[in-house]
């Protein structure tokens, strides 16, 4: 329990703030698998597609700081070289 008014008033932003940043991650996974399904059902215009809506998100969630910049290049980077790799 909080003792003061501003350790309370962390603890309510804390609360904010993870669940935000869970409902984030979440949609980020979601974009990723979208693309690795794509790949695996073997349909490379969708994969496009999923991957053209998965690539800012990558970029925007690094840039706020939920993930790392590199791992953002990572996804992207192994994502791309999946679909090129298709026939």
């Amino acid at each position: 329990m909080a003792n003061t008014l501003s350790a309370a008033k962390r603890a309510r932003q804390a609360v904010k703030r993870n669940s935000m940043n869970s409902s984030k991650r979440t949609q980020m996974r979601t974009s990723i698998k979208n693309v690795s399904s794509a790949i695996e059902s073997g349909d490379k215009s969708s994969a496009e597609a999923a991957f053209k809506i998965a690539m800012p998100l990558l970029d925007k969630m690094a840039q706020q700081g939920l993930i790392k910049k590199n791992k953002a290049a990572r996804h992207k980077s192994r994502i791309s070289a999946h679909i090129k790799g298709m026939s």
